[in-house]
């Protein structure tokens, strides 16, 4: 065989991009602690505050050049994890794309956070007039205020009053600190609050409300890449933590 002008001409760049990819492939094969490189990962805000402390945390033990970009949840979308701009999406389930793959972290449930100081949070347990009796804060991305709290109490002839409505949850517990607002947030955030000292009390909420289920999502095309698989593994060793009490 002999190489055309064309093969000549280009050989050197096709030597370039070969050695560039077994670069990359290097990066992110064998021990972790060798790896440089970033991922990056789509977090619902009710998780961040304490998921991302808790697995940057373990990334820097085990792989201390990885560098880790969290991206908000501006929407559910999966053309992120079909493209490649993104390596996880974790957030609360619903229904995948055949092509995208999922596997379940944790479930929690949804508390009322109030001020420790306030009056509901001297209570021992809130009654649904107590949840009732003072304004609410909703929080929600895409800035709804009603859920599934106002249909649960619509069934036993009760209605609550939302004052504001604000993007995240971190932002409705701090401003649930006022001693005449409360704000639902996922329980797991609310024990991490509690126990970086944020001065709140995380009553059970009286009525019957879904369990919300957490899970990480990856494009199947990374299912069996080393460097997709060590990160899922880590993420669900940071979810498998104990929850502060």
């Amino acid at each position: 065989m002999v190489p055309t002008p064309f093969a000549q001409r280009v050989a050197p760049r096709v030597k370039t991009l070969l050695n560039d990819a077994d670069r990359l492939r290097l990066e992110t094969v064998g021990d972790p602690s060798t790896w440089q490189r970033s991922f990056s990962i789509r977090i619902n805000d009710a998780l961040t505050p304490f998921l991302a402390p808790r697995l940057t945390r373990l990334v820097a033990k085990e792989a201390p050049h990885v560098q880790l970009r969290f991206v908000t949840q501006a929407s559910k979308n999966a053309d992120l994890l079909r493209n490649g701009t993104l390596d996880l999406d974790v957030g609360v389930a619903d229904p995948a794309p055949p092509d995208v793959l999922t596997s379940v972290l944790f479930t929690d449930i949804f508390v009322a956070v109030v001020s420790a100081t306030s009056a509901l949070g001297a209570k021992k347990a809130l009654t649904v007039d107590d949840l009732c009796s003072v304004p609410h804060v909703s929080a929600s991305r895409r800035g709804l205020d009603r859920g599934p709290l106002d249909e649960a109490l619509q069934r036993i002839g009760h209605s609550r009053r939302v004052i504001a409505v604000v993007p995240t949850y971190a932002v409705g517990a701090l401003m649930a600190l006022e001693d005449d607002m409360l704000c639902l947030i996922p329980s797991r955030l609310a024990s991490h609050l509690q126990e970086r000292g944020v001065p709140i009390r995380a009553h059970q909420v009286p009525v019957d409300l879904p369990v919300a289920t957490v899970e990480q999502r990856w494009h199947q095309r990374a299912d069996v890449d080393p460097a997709s698989r060590w990160l899922r593994s880590v993420m669900t060793a940071a979810a498998d933590l104990p929850v502060p009490r």
